[in-house]
């Protein structure tokens, strides 16, 4: 079976033969059985940028593939030596964050943080939401860095990267354990998130919040259930994350609406209802991203715009490249989150007007760190003297 014989019938007309080769040739690019791959996002699973071979699946025409399992989740213990990590981005408003777990079981296909996976020699495709990484020792790891001598606190964010809540955290419970070691200092956090599994957790972040330590983002891409289904496989439901929203904010925490990622042509007709939404669930402020594609993150979303919507295609990668100067990607800071040109001028203007209807954004809590006390736990390293 080709690549383009799995595509409907008629959506795409010949002329537009050029846009369906380049967004299939891929390295390792042939699209993984649809059985193989139910109830994940991406339809790739291409090798590794950093691998010296490249291997991928093709039917030697005696079926075979048939016959290879489906891709289960698996969850492999990392052993990281810390777990506090550092940045000095000028576009992000945190200087530290903490990641439970590498990679992420939620399989959103615009996920930015999937090329990381090719750090552990395996691909941002399906890789990044079968095979995944937990850091059971996150806990003790953070009693021993949050009590060394010299430690200023500052807000340290979760979920920036993989989210804190996705499937697995049921049963490693990681995030859970951080957040009683950050409560116990009287640490200061930011969480962002797409799961309503952050209401298990509301018993410590309304204690949190009371003190001013506590601030959670809830991402909510779209109120379409089929698109967030497609485009989003594992992750909570646009309703539920609006429960989690409304109950978390009943609960006295201070909550924000993420429009995130607004992606050009597919949902960013829907910036408006979804901060309605998010302002009659309790949200106080309200942001927004771009969507990006760097890396191996720009094929494996062009395979699924093809795979799902054919039709508008073409329309949405010419909107894509219209805010990042001609490319599926610009990282320059300032440029990365929000784009640039007309049509990145006419989103911010939109959330700009209906932030300002709804009156969100009036005010922008700053969490406290005076009340910081450095932890005395099992975690920490005693001193010599």
């Amino acid at each position: 079976m080709t690549e383009l014989s799995s595509l409907k019938q008629g959506a795409l007309a010949p002329g537009n033969a050029v846009d369906i080769a380049e967004a299939l040739m891929v390295k390792g690019g042939l699209r993984i059985d649809i059985d193989r791959r139910r109830g994940r996002g991406a339809g790739l699973n291409m090798s590794g940028r950093f691998e010296p071979q490249v291997r991928e699946s093709f039917d030697d025409g005696w079926e075979t593939l048939e016959d290879l399992p489906p891709f289960k989740t698996e969850v492999q213990v990392e052993k990281p030596r810390s777990i506090i990590t550092r940045n000095e981005s000028p576009d992000i408003p945190f200087d530290r964050s903490i990641n439970p777990y590498r990679g992420c079981e939620h399989g959103c296909i615009y996920c930015f943080a999937r090329p990381t996976h090719a750090f552990m020699g395996l691909s941002a495709g399906i890789d990044f939401e079968a095979r995944l990484f937990a850091k059971p020792d996150a806990p003790r790891l953070l009693e021993r860095e949050l009590s060394k001598p010299g430690y200023r606190p500052r807000v340290i964010a979760i979920g920036t990267n993989t989210d804190p809540y996705q499937p697995i955290e049921k049963e490693w419970r990681v995030m859970r354990q951080i957040l009683e070691v950050l409560e116990g200092a009287n640490h200061p956090v930011s969480i962002v998130t797409k799961s309503a599994l952050i209401m298990r957790d509301i018993d410590i972040l309304s204690r949190m919040a009371a003190k001013g330590l506590a601030w959670v983002g809830l991402s909510v891409t779209t109120l379409d259930r089929k698109l967030a289904r497609s485009m989003e496989p594992r992750a909570a439901t646009p309703p539920r994350r609006l429960e989690a929203m409304r109950a978390l904010s009943e609960a006295g925490v201070p909550v924000s609406v993420m429009v995130a990622p607004i992606i050009p042509g597919l949902n960013d007709h829907e910036v408006e209802r979804i901060l309605d939404s998010g302002k009659a669930a309790g949200a106080q402020e309200a942001s927004y991203v771009l969507l990006r594609l760097p890396l191996e993150v720009s094929p494996l979303f062009r395979d699924w715009l093809l795979r799902e919507y054919p039709d508008r295609y073409r329309h949405v990668m010419s909107l894509v490249r219209s805010m990042r100067g001609g490319k599926d990607y610009d990282a320059e800071f300032g440029k990365r989150m929000k784009g640039a040109g007309p049509y990145a001028w006419q989103i911010a203007r939109r959330f700009e007007l209906a932030t300002k209807r709804l009156k969100l954004n009036r005010t922008r809590r700053s969490l406290s760190t005076d009340l910081f006390v450095p932890p005395s736990g099992s975690g920490v390293q005693l001193s010599l003297l």
